[in-house]
């Protein structure tokens, strides 16, 4: 009765059939409020002239069409935060050694890249997916071990959980610069030649794992698991005899034992280091009237 009516009062409408709805509500549905609003969904909706001028268009991804050009060398400079950081930029500490001989931290990766950044080899030693429980279920992130080394003496450990791999293995590299340690190298009997093993027997542990290192003559080799042997070669130690204990298939805490160990090397003070010592300024005393000159500023832009 009531479209009857509705007809008799509006009788124009009568002229609109089915075939034309789905003009009304653009070209994916029909009947006004499908996908888009009536004769407004090219416009609003999945699509239409405006569309186009929305998304990207002609003036591409960034923002602006001459902005930030050229300043891809400003994001590789090195701009300390440190005061160590700025007596390595402008070279007067010459060395790592100087600043282990302080026991100053190193704060800044790019410390550790300035002076042996070229012989670094890296070795990501296991990937390993660690989980968390939360209240919405369970959190999944990957944790990486990562060993970095100059095969002459240094010797670093990283560790790192992310949630995505390249993420956990890049962290790991840069805490592996930072926890850079010298190792000490020493003879097994006559002093011919370089320092090929270790100086002293000396023993690292992390939980359960205990690694015991033993100087080893010349030509003996690295006497141990592949873990080990891996962790020993990027240190820069040639011959050297090992024991461990405890469950070194728990990878990571095999690799930390090795590393500790190699860590107190410097910790044991044989004849030959009984010499009395000789004390000079620290860094941040020697070069005090450096550290204490203001940085200026420019605040010129550039123009394109």
């Amino acid at each position: 009765f009531f479209y009857l009516t509705h007809e008799r009062r509006h009788p124009s409408t009568n002229s609109r059939t089915m075939a034309d709805a789905p003009a009304r509500g653009g070209d994916r549905g029909g009947f006004g409020r499908g996908f888009g609003r009536g004769d407004r969904g090219g416009d609003r909706g999945r699509g239409g002239d405006r569309g186009g001028d929305r998304g990207r268009g002609d003036r591409g991804r960034g923002r602006g069409r001459g902005r930030g050009r050229g300043r891809d060398d400003d994001k590789d400079k090195w701009t300390p935060c440190t005061k160590l950081g700025r007596l390595v930029q402008q070279g007067k500490i010459k060395s790592l050694e100087h600043i282990y001989l302080f026991s100053i931290p190193i704060k800044e990766y790019q410390i550790v890249e300035h002076f042996i950044g070229t012989q670094l080899t890296d070795e990501v030693m296991k990937i390993m997916p660690v989980q968390k429980q939360t209240s919405a279920g369970q959190r999944m992130r990957f944790k990486a071990f990562v060993v970095v080394g100059d095969s002459n003496g240094h010797i670093g450990l990283g560790v790192k959980a992310c949630k995505e791999v390249a993420h956990s293995i890049q962290g790991s590299m840069i805490l592996a610069k930072l926890n850079m340690v010298p190792v000490r190298r020493g003879y097994w009997g006559g002093k011919i030649g370089p320092p090929h093993t270790i100086p002293t027997k000396i023993t690292g542990k992390c939980g359960s794992v205990s690694v015991r290192l033993i100087p080893a003559p010349k030509g003996a080799g690295i006497v141990a698991a592949i873990t080990a042997k891996k962790v020993l070669a990027m240190a820069g130690v040639k011959d050297v005899f090992t024991s461990t204990t405890g469950s070194t298939k728990t990878l990571g805490n095999f690799v930390k034992a090795v590393y500790f160990a190699l860590k107190k090397t410097y910790g044991f003070l044989s004849p030959e280091l009984w010499k009395e010592t000789t004390f000079t300024k620290p860094p941040a005393q020697e070069f005090t009237d450096f550290l204490s000159m203001k940085k200026e500023i420019s605040h010129k832009t550039e123009e394109y």
